[in-house]
């Protein structure tokens, strides 16, 4: 495992991070508390010290999953990133609103309120990076919430302050003014071989304003991970299988073409998370680790062959052609991508 700064902090973390929404919800499938705390503490014995949360997984099960496996002395082996804004207990009754989203708050006493419950169930005394979970414009021009981070930064309740942008494509106007007018030290970001932008431009932004970057979904929700084919079928609790049949058809096309990124040594997957590693403003990934193969295959990519320019300047030149796709019949599918089941799954 290889490990990098964030930017104007003292956190450093593992390139290879652990997205804790895969233990701490049922979107990927069900783990008890034994199973992910276990799953957890071997990622941490393999060299993945940096783990990624938010107070909404599991209506703060993420959180005390992260207690359980790392409590007392051990806090200080492991770097925890978890998310504010969102007032997931005050939400509507699955049976009243459809499983819609939580309302988000932005006030500084329901903030305040939101840090002490979360180093409460972290069991810690302070939070290594704390971020805006998916917020719009309206949250991040206010001033006062700023105040209020930069006053717990301080104070030393939160080493590093973060933005988690949303996951539908987009959200550059909010990933850019986090970074050059706010200046977050570390912005979340979906970006991955298949999905170049808004991330190309949100790279740009960080490295005008020395900031760094975190990437979830570096596979596309699963697509590079080379194991999807034309028959495969999603439980009905998993978040993809909301998804239009197109999005499997033409994405398995996609990755079809992307064979020259292989190695005899190094697996799709690998090869997507090197892609990633190639730009020093990407500080980590977060692969989606729901169960221990994945875990060893993704916690091993830092020692497979990394992604050269050519190879890089290959798939930028096949992304901006579609893949060769007509583009009438994937607008539709791109649509659909970041499904609103997905913002659901991201703040349950």
């Amino acid at each position: 495992m290889r490990y990098r700064k964030v930017a104007n902090s003292d956190v450093t973390v593992s390139e290879v991070g652990f997205g804790v929404w895969t233990v701490a919800t049922s979107w990927w499938g069900e783990h008890t508390d034994a199973s992910a705390v276990s799953l957890m503490r071997e990622a941490r014995d393999l060299g993945i010290t940096f783990f990624d949360t938010a107070d909404t997984y599991g209506n703060g099960r993420g959180e005390t999953l992260l207690r359980d496996a790392f409590p007392g002395g051990e806090r200080s082996d492991v770097v925890i990133a978890t998310k504010f804004g969102y007032d997931w207990k005050n939400r509507p009754t699955e049976a009243a609103a459809g499983h819609q989203e939580a309302p988000q708050r932005w006030d500084v006493s329901f903030l305040e309120n939101s840090l002490h419950e979360s180093l409460e169930r972290l069991g810690s005394d302070y939070i290594d990076i704390w971020q805006f979970h998916n917020p719009r414009m309206d949250a991040l021009e206010q001033d006062d919430v700023w105040h209020f981070l930069q006053r717990v930064k301080q104070e030393g309740k939160v080493r590093a302050i973060g933005v988690a942008l949303g996951p539908a494509i987009g959200w550059l106007e909010e990933g850019v003014s986090a970074l050059e007018e706010r200046g977050a030290d570390v912005v979340q970001i979906i970006y991955n071989a298949l999905e170049l932008d808004p991330g190309r431009d949100l790279i740009a932004a960080a490295e005008r304003a020395g900031a760094s970057l975190l990437v979830r979904v570096p596979h596309s929700s699963g697509m590079l991970e080379g194991r999807y084919t034309k028959d495969t079928v999603f439980e009905k609790s998993d978040h993809r299988s909301h998804r239009p049949e197109a999005w499997l058809t033409n994405g398995l096309k996609k990755i079809e073409q992307l064979d020259f990124l292989m190695r005899d040594d190094a697996t799709l997957g690998q090869a997507a998370l090197q892609f990633l590693m190639r730009t020093p403003a990407i500080v980590s990934s977060l692969p989606n680790i729901y169960d221990r193969e994945q875990l060893l295959e993704f916690g091993a990519a830092c020692e497979t062959p990394a992604i050269d320019e050519e190879q890089y300047a290959r798939v930028a030149a096949m992304f901006d052609d579609n893949f060769g796709l007509e583009r009438e019949r994937e607008a539709g599918v791109a649509a659909e991508n970041r499904t609103s089941d997905e913002i659901k799954a991201s703040t349950s």
